[in-house]
């Protein structure tokens, strides 16, 4: 099992040290073996995660572009982008870029958006539910369209309408297409519609073992081969926190027999780089040896 870490506050440092921490935190994921490295789509920080609006919060592809300046290996993604932030080519674009500078280390994650307080305050459009549902399987299309040199044609949706779909330069990899979220119904068909990855939050192993065979059920549906899908899981961390490495590694092992491929954890805001070195770390080998268990 690989170890991921996803970057989501930013209140630790004051902002004149915060692209100083990052550079760090860089420095430290690659060091440790840090197989991920994600930070959120937002422009509030969650309320619904019990932290003020007002907190410090980046935006995503910038971040990353910057991270990809500051780091050589691990795989850079946002968990996950909303589909309402931005129009579906440019989105392919930016993700397109990121990964020829990053030198082909680029994810493309994608999800139905749901923090509508962000999108009042700053003029982003929020349509229902089923619409976002709607937006977001067209928006894999086009991205699966704009990647392929062969087909550089219009895409025809009911949403969007692009009279193009080039893309130059082409990533330098097929992008990682995950989606993000553990609806039964809609999302997780999503994932074995389209998705190369997915991403569960999920508190037990019985309940990620539910949400597997609810995927393994629309993989067949479709004709995909769910060992395709890489599934990564994001979960908090609190006994890294306390520095009980061992009753971390002895909850998230368990996923490991369960084919979770990487599991990706939270930094608390004090100072995320020293956590990374001293909590993170030290739990990369131990969770490798559980591959194949």
């Amino acid at each position: 099992m690989k170890v991921g870490v996803h970057a989501m506050r930013f209140d630790g440092v004051e902002p004149p040290q915060l692209r100083d921490e990052l550079a760090r935190v860089g420095e430290e994921v690659e060091r440790a073996g840090v197989a991920w490295l994600s930070v959120m789509d937002h422009f509030f920080q969650m309320e619904r995660a019990g932290f003020p609006h007002t907190d410090p919060m980046l935006e995503a592809y910038t971040t990353l572009g910057y991270l990809a300046g500051r780091t050589e290996t691990v795989e850079l993604g946002v968990l996950v982008t909303g589909v309402t932030y931005r129009y579906p080519g440019l989105l392919a674009k930016t993700v397109a870029t990121l990964d020829v500078l990053s030198g082909g280390r680029a994810a493309l994650g994608l999800g139905a958006a749901w923090y509508e307080r962000e999108h009042d305050a700053l003029g982003v459009p929020f349509p229902p539910l089923a619409e976002r549902f709607e937006r977001l399987e067209e928006t894999l299309q086009i991205c699966a369209q704009m990647f392929d040199p062969a087909d550089e044609g219009p895409y025809e949706g009911t949403h969007y309408r692009l009279a193009e779909t080039v893309c130059r330069p082409l990533p330098l990899h097929h992008p990682t297409v995950m989606v993000g979220g553990s609806g039964e119904r809609k999302t997780l068909r999503l994932v074995a519609q389209y998705a190369d990855a997915c991403n569960l939050f999920v508190s037990d192993r019985e309940e990620m073992a539910h949400k597997l065979a609810v995927l393994r059920g629309h993989c067949a549906d479709v004709g995909r081969d769910p060992a395709e899908i890489r599934v990564t899981a994001l979960t908090s961390a609190p006994e890294l926190d306390s520095g009980d490495l061992d009753g971390f590694v002895a909850r998230v092992g368990p996923f490991a027999d369960l084919g979770v491929d990487t599991m990706i954890v939270r930094p608390p805001k004090t100072a995320p780089s020293e956590w990374i070195r001293e909590r993170v770390a030290p739990v990369v080998p131990r969770l490798a040896e559980l591959d194949g268990a």
